[in-house]
């Protein structure tokens, strides 16, 4: 049988100018002109391109997918049996009621259930699996009202972020005939029950508005509450924990600012403080008082301000919680007499309990060496009550109730694992490796126990590094079937995420972007210096903001790597931020920069941007993953980036293009279809380096 010939996408001359700078693009083609139009309704993309992606979807298949299919149904049967099938939430009470979700055995999707809060038959309120049908299904959650006698639900049908709002009414257990159509997904009630506050896009998929939407109405009468004139801002929609107040966000990555609408009577949006640059603040409320967490003043790592209610602006905020150098406040919460605050220090969460009171603080801690740490208030204000979440790479997931009066400890729930898991079977540790400009960046690792650390084992290396987003050392199924057969996994914390605080985040955005790329190279380096590993024995995997660390390390240091796996990745980065239409440019070029306003930043983002360094050299095996609908990463980036790879490397590595022709940026919606995809990838890693499965 002859092998499969890859496709070779046409080159077409595209020439644009900017800032006396002239580039051809020939891959352009493959954007369509209509994208706003395929993200809502795939079937009316370009004939051509979608004979290109189906093209690249045959080959993938025919040389990598059908011949791994036993190793990844190998795989998949292994994360899906570490899965307990029918596992249930911790009910979270709210008035008479104690509200859950729950899965079933074989089925995709939860159900929304509830039962009387002491003790009673449960309620299914909402079966999702028979919504969702065989489609795709993106359940943006439900919501019960006030009255606890209606619940809003919200999907996506398509991928493409765009949600339905349904009202079900919950003594008939069935749906209304009014639906809130193409909505941004964020949505609340209002304390009367008789509206929902909803976020909608703008022309280029945006979230620009809020609006209000009286129950019984039609949506066409629906009342502008807020709306966004930047288009370098978003908007979202909360509350407060206290009830008192709906929250309007208006921000980009850098920048805030908040309203606030009395959640009893409606009305106005009122604000707190005008926005600032690079200034980011948000509220919470207990009895007249804004407890408000902000970057102002140079608190980089941020504090916690207060100010009345009546009079909320910056000149009225008085430091609470100061500013403390290398200690980032991650989240607040205020509950009736207590503020909690999750916050790091020296690479670790833990939890900072405050007697609003007496204000005497209590910390909670744990003591292994890589840890994740997450906190949730519920839906009550009036308690002394909050809920924990810990895990590590080793230690599966445990839920937790704490009083923060007493400083009693519940464990609700503990992560089942049907086929079994034996944490001492393992081993977590965190190591540092030295950058180029003499930073330390923490890498976490796990690896079975006893496994030699001659530079013969296989490593996954993991990075994201933008956004300040951390990396959380958390418990993961499906790792450990990459570590079961060998391997070393590892999570790198570059900067460009907050891993050391903000100045890690700093450090890696915009004027120091390429810090990310060198931190990933120095933890591989690391890794094969300590031996843990070896060159050529590394397989690299990032997504989106990740993906473009993918691209960039691939360009940079290809020696370096067995594969790479690089997931919805943000590779064509200079002619994405030149693209205003796009619905996340404008907010995004605080954190890249903008080129279409500064020579200097179409300079360095040229300098960077995976696609445009593509070179004539040998590249590692690259697995590139894409979504058709996807509105955050758009389905040609990585299709461009295959395309020019294709075309102008010199060596014949595997290089293969999936695109998921009825998914977005999340990938498949089912939780099953989600782990057949890891499956597809951890082949992938296990092919590279020469395992048999």
């Amino acid at each position: 049988m002859s092998k499969p010939t890859p496709p070779i996408a046409a080159r077409k001359p595209h020439a644009t100018t900017y800032h006396n700078v002239t580039r051809d693009d020939p891959y352009h083609w493959l954007r369509a002109d209509n994208w706003q139009e395929v993200m809502q309704q795939p079937d009316t993309l370009a004939e051509d391109i979608r004979a290109y992606l189906e093209a690249e979807n045959g080959y993938y298949e025919a040389e990598f997918g059908k011949p791994t299919a036993a190793l990844q149904e190998a795989i998949y049967k292994e994360i899906r049996g570490r899965m307990k099938e029918d596992d249930s939430g911790v009910p979270t009470p709210h008035g008479p009621w104690a509200y859950n979700s729950r899965m079933l055995e074989g089925k995709q999707y939860p159900l929304i259930v509830r039962a009387p809060r002491d003790g009673g038959e449960e309620q299914v309120l909402l079966d999702c699996n028979v919504e969702a049908g065989e489609a795709y299904f993106g359940f943006a959650g439900a919501e019960h009202d006030f009255s606890h006698r209606h619940l809003a639900w919200a999907a996506d049908r398509a991928g493409s972020e765009y949600y339905d709002i349904v009202i079900r009414d919950l003594k008939t257990g069935k749906d209304g005939p009014e639906v809130i159509v193409e909505t941004a997904g964020g949505y609340v009630w209002s304390n009367d029950s008789k509206a929902i506050y909803y976020t909608e896009y703008d022309e280029n998929h945006r979230p620009f508005r809020v609006r209000r939407h009286e129950i019984g109405t039609p949506q066409q009468a629906d009342t502008i509450v807020y709306e966004e004139k930047d288009p370098g801002f978003f908007v979202g929609v909360g509350r407060t924990q206290s009830d008192r107040f709906i929250v309007i966000d208006a921000h980009d990555h850098q920048t805030s600012e908040v309203w606030l609408v009395d959640a009893g009577t409606g009305g106005e949006p009122r604000l707190v403080a005008p926005r600032v640059v690079e200034r980011e603040y948000e509220v919470e409320e207990r009895g007249g008082l804004l407890y408000i967490r902000t970057n102002a003043d140079g608190a980089e790592d941020y504090k916690i301000v207060t100010a009345p209610v009546e009079a909320p602006g910056s000149e009225n905020w008085s430091d609470l919680v100061p500013h403390r150098q290398g200690v980032l406040i991650l989240d607040i919460g205020v509950i009736a007499n207590h503020l909690i605050r999750l916050e790091r220090f020296e690479g670790l969460p833990r939890i900072v309990i405050r007697d609003l009171r007496t204000d005497k603080e209590e910390t909670v801690k744990f003591g292994e060496e890589a840890y994740s740490l997450g906190m949730s208030l519920g839906y009550e204000f009036d308690t002394t009550t909050f809920r924990l979440t810990y895990s590590s790479p080793t230690t599966p997931n445990r839920t937790y109730d704490y009083d923060a009066a007493t400083g009693d400890r519940t464990l609700l729930k503990e992560q089942e694992v049907p086929t079994g898991h034996d944490p001492a079977d393992y081993e977590t540790r965190r190591i540092f490796a030295p950058a180029p400009d003499g930073e330390q960046v923490p890498v976490t690792l796990l690896y079975r126990k006893g496994l030699a650390l001659d530079g013969t084992a296989p490593a996954l290396l993991y990075g994201y590094g933008a956004y300040g987003m951390s990396m959380p050392a958390a418990f993961s199924t499906s790792v450990l079937s990459l570590v079961d057969r060998g391997f070393v996994y590892a999570i790198a914390h570059i900067r460009g995420g907050m891993e050391k605080g903000y100045r890690w985040y700093r450090l890696g955005r915009r004027e120091a972007k390429t810090n990310t790329f060198t931190d990933f190279i120095a933890a591989a380096e690391t890794l094969i210096d300590k031996g843990y590993t070896a060159r050529n024995r590394i397989v690299a995997q990032g997504g989106s903001a990740g993906g473009m660390l993918m691209g960039a390390i691939a360009n940079l240091r290809p020696d370096l790597w067995a594969a790479i796996l690089a997931q919805v990745p943000f590779v064509d980065v200079l002619n994405t931020m030149l693209d205003e239409t796009l619905p996340l440019t404008p907010p995004e070029w605080p954190e890249w920069g903008n080129p279409l306003a500064s020579a200097e930043d179409y300079q360095r983002i040229g300098a960077y941007a995976p696609y445009e360094q593509v070179s004539p050299q040998d590249y590692p095996p690259i697995l590139a993953l894409a979504g058709l609908t996807d509105p955050r990463v758009t389905y040609w980036e990585p299709a461009k980036w295959v395309a020019k790879l294709r075309a102008t490397r010199s060596g014949d590595a595997p290089l293969y293009l999936k695109t998921n022709m009825g998914a977005g940026h999340a990938g498949a919606s089912g939780r099953f279809d989600r782990i057949k995809e890891t499956a597809m990838c951890y082949a992938f890693a296990i092919k590279a380096v020469g395992l048999e499965g």
